[in-house]
């Protein structure tokens, strides 16, 4: 058996039910999930492509880092922990984004949004990204009419992320 996950039901709560992460994708099962937007003391927000071989959105861009809660796992340490491994981050308080639902035809979650300040190396786990860069709220906007992004990351954040571009130039 892989990893378990945690399901969620339709509150937003754990049901108490654990799956094979395998089973929560073959059968696109409510879990929970963690997304962290990784800023700079420029306020630039770090953005990387997913591999090709990542089972959900392969090969598209995210300004997220995060993933799937392990059963029993709490959200913000799923959330430190995976910012640690997809892009090397540690040593970082993360604030709270909140709480939202995403679904679509290929997964179903409980999404706990973090976003975290963090000036040090950015280390790549090779499994997970393929390329990476620091771009500024503005020229993410941009980039999210421009190039693949997953879906959920802008439906989830896609809000925060405007006011924190700030108005258009006119």
């Amino acid at each position: 058996m892989g990893e378990l996950v945690a399901l969620y039901d339709d509150t937003g709560r754990p049901s108490g039910q654990v799956a094979d992460r395998a089973e929560v994708r073959a059968r696109n099962l409510r879990h929970a999930a963690t997304a962290v937007v990784v800023r700079n003391g420029a306020g630039e927000i770090y953005v990387h492509r997913r591999t090709a071989s990542k089972d959900v959105y392969p090969g598209l861009h995210d300004f997220c880092a995060g993933g799937v809660l392990q059963a029993g796992e709490d959200p913000h340490a799923a959330a430190l922990r995976e910012v640690a491994e997809e892009l090397g981050v540690t040593g970082v308080p993360l604030e709270p984004l909140g709480e939202a639902d995403y679904a679509d035809a290929r997964t179903r979650y409980r999404a706990f949004c973090f976003t975290c300040a963090y000036d040090g190396p950015v280390t790549w786990q090779p499994e997970e990204v393929a390329w990476g860069a620091w771009v500024t709220p503005q020229r993410l906007l941009g980039m999210l009419g421009e190039v693949p992004f997953v879906p959920d990351s802008p439906a989830l954040l896609g809000g925060w992320l405007r006011t924190l571009a700030g108005p258009a130039p006119s």
